[in-house]
């Protein structure tokens, strides 16, 4: 019988070291169930907002693209049938993870790494392209990612992200953050038999800054032509930005 995933959210999710600790293990357990489970939370949205966030990406011949926290390799795969002569990295912390997108990959333009986002290991200036599907907010420090985000990206290059929004509201913040209770913690009782699988999504969203302070923080970073598109009532957001010319 597999061993209960027993990690005790609140122990780790508070400090950098601890969340990239806590996230490596929860995704570890959720690997086998993640595709699933992307679709299930989002009733069946979920397609459709990575399929928009790609779309939106610049047409530029062969660049080189970063999906960070790729999980099973839904963005990439996107990536590199969008970018056929181009080159795709798909990085994300779980082994596990990156096993099960290899297994499903049929691009020959796609490299998977494992790595932390916020030390992803490649030269400065490196990519034209960086995504992420819900990946900003797992990062073990939101500043230090965005920051190796601005120095692996071109000048000119382009971001773009989907990720769970905060409100900046602090009444709408609290209400969102208890559906997402309710929501996760069903599926993570009805999958795992532990609420805290899935909470962990609300929890990691008391983190996050809220949906001001990002554009202002990616701003504080040096990004600039920043735009956003929200989704399903604003819980959902897709953001878009570029790395100003030098």
């Amino acid at each position: 019988m597999r061993k209960r995933f027993a990690l005790r959210m609140h122990d780790y999710i508070h400090y950098p070291k601890g969340k990239l600790i806590y996230n490596e293990k929860v995704f570890t357990e959720i690997a086998p169930k993640y595709d699933f489970l992307t679709r299930a939370l989002s009733f069946g949205a979920d397609d459709a907002w990575k399929d928009e966030l790609v779309d939106k990406l610049p047409d530029i011949n062969r660049p080189r693209c970063l999906d960070l926290a790729c999980g099973t390799g839904d963005i990439t795969f996107r990536l590199a049938n969008k970018y056929p002569t181009g080159l795709v990295v798909g990085l994300d912390l779980t082994e596990d993870m990156l096993a099960r997108a290899q297994l499903r990959n049929l691009y020959s333009n796609i490299q998977f790494v494992a790595n932390d986002m916020c030390r992803t290991g490649f030269d400065d200036n490196s990519f034209d392209i960086v995504t992420g599907g819900y990946a900003l907010r797992n990062a073990p420090d939101i500043k230090k990612a965005l920051t190796e985000i601005w120095r692996v990206m071109k000048f000119g290059g382009t971001g773009a992200f989907l990720d769970f929004s905060k409100p900046a509201n602090a009444a709408f913040a609290k209400l969102e953050n208890a559906l997402l209770k309710i929501w996760g913690g069903f599926w993570g009782l009805a999958l795992h038999g532990n609420t805290e699988v899935y909470t962990y999504i609300a929890e990691s969203l008391k983190q996050f800054p809220d949906c001001e302070q990002l554009k202002q923080y990616l701003k504080e970073n040096g990004f600039g032509n920043i735009r956003s598109k929200k989704h399903f009532y604003g819980i959902i957001e897709i953001i878009i930005f570029e790395k100003s010319q030098n």
